[in-house]
């Protein structure tokens, strides 16, 4: 699976927050954005008795690029298919029926960053049996449908159940599609979108907040098929703006989350060909953020233009220290990993090497090596219980446990 990175430059998948910054794209975004220096591979001690944090295998799968578990229902967890299948751990076993299979209308054989990219449950998944999947189809476009499950049968969901939420116009190019799908701490439905693909952002779509590519959007979705629009979404009721927009100036925010503590936003944004970035929005902040791109890549001024208020990352992944696509994943939150809770795990595609760093408002401290290293890191995900998980497109999806 490749994501075209710069003109010239395929690599093997690159799906790719105070709000300070430089108004009207002005000045450098430099300051109180450190650089990400190269982490050793020392192993990353996790409690007094010495245990060190492993992987162990739970499964392996078709080209995974998402991991995800059922809210309230720790006995399950879900395994995103870019081929267009959720697969099904029960009780720790992979189920040999997909939960669910719509290969028939996912386009994953146009481009390798098309397919199956997403997948959240309802938070009232228990009651109602809601969930959500993000995909490509033919012609590029991107699809949010919302599927329910099986009455009969809860390993099952039911195909026919679909009905569309949202279609976003992407038939231009195959890339940066994002893909991301969470539910935020308020109940709203957030929904990452690529800048619309090609490179460099050919028609400024990142600060176009008259299209809804480049961005992170919230909105509501209905039951029985199409959404609302939370009134407290920064651009309701302006003129020439998409009220679906939370935030906007992203280039692949290819997976991003909210810490289950602090409900602090965490996006991973796949840069072009320099830098990487990771942006952060602790709770009650972040509505309308400007991140940059395409004026700004990371720290770096990209080219000539404004970006009104642009926001500084807290991260910045330089190439030239073996960074190549940044991969986002979660604020650990898991007690059986005392030495790793509270710190931000992430990957990247060039760098098997798993890393934690603390994050806070505009700052970024303690970035190191967990002795973790997966290839081909595709995604993070998190169970009910609050379990990592990390998927490679080799096929393995592992979980971080301690031991």
């Amino acid at each position: 699976m490749c994501f075209v990175r710069g003109r010239a430059r395929i690599i093997v998948l690159a799906l790719s927050v105070v709000l300070a910054g430089c108004g009207a794209g002005g000045g450098a975004r430099s300051h109180g954005s450190p650089r990400l220096a190269t982490a050793t591979r020392a192993d990353y001690t996790t409690n007094a008795a010495g245990k060190k944090v492993r992987l162990v295998q739970v499964g392996s799968f078709k080209q995974p690029v998402g991991i995800t578990g059922a809210p309230d229902d720790p006995s399950r967890v879900f395994v995103v298919q870019r081929t267009g299948q959720v697969m099904l751990l029960l009780n720790g076993h992979v189920q040999a029926h997909p939960f669910l299979d719509i290969s028939n209308l996912v386009n994953s054989q146009g481009s390798v960053e098309q397919g199956l990219l997403g997948l959240v449950f309802s938070p009232d998944y228990a009651q109602n049996g809601l969930f959500y999947v993000d995909y490509t189809i033919t012609g590029n476009d991107i699809r949010v449908v919302q599927y329910q499950r099986s009455a009969s049968n809860a390993n099952l969901a039911n195909p026919a159940s679909a009905h569309l939420v949202l279609a976003i116009d992407h038939h231009l190019y195959t890339n940066h599609n994002a893909g991301q799908l969470a539910f935020g701490p308020e109940g709203d439905l957030y929904v990452g979108v690529g800048d619309g693909g090609s490179e460099e952002d050919p028609y400024n779509n990142g600060q176009n907040t008259d299209t809804l590519l480049g961005k992170i959007l919230r909105i509501n979705p209905s039951p029985g098929g199409g959404y609302t629009i939370p009134p407290t979404n920064p651009f309701v009721g302006q003129p020439g703006k998409r009220a679906e927009i939370w935030a906007y100036g992203l280039r692949n925010p290819w997976r991003f989350s909210f810490d289950r503590s602090t409900r602090a936003l965490i996006i991973g944004d796949v840069g072009g060909n320099l830098q990487d970035e990771v942006d952060f929005a602790p709770a009650g902040t972040g509505a309308g953020a400007n991140y940059g791109w395409s004026i700004w890549e990371g720290d770096r001024r990209n080219k000539p233009g404004t970006a009104p208020h642009a926001v500084f990352p807290v991260l910045v992944a330089h190439h030239s220290s073996g960074y190549c696509a940044i991969i986002g994943g979660f604020v650990v939150r898991d007690r059986s990993l005392p030495g790793l809770y509270g710190r931000y795990l992430f990957g990247d595609d060039c760098r098997p090497q798993i890393e934690a760093v603390t994050l806070s408002p505009g700052k970024a401290k303690n970035l190191r090596a967990t002795g973790l290293s997966v290839s081909a890191t595709t995604s993070f995900g998190e169970d009910a219980n609050g379990h990592i998980y990390i998927a490679s497109l080799n096929g393995p999806v592992y979980r971080v446990t301690s031991g």
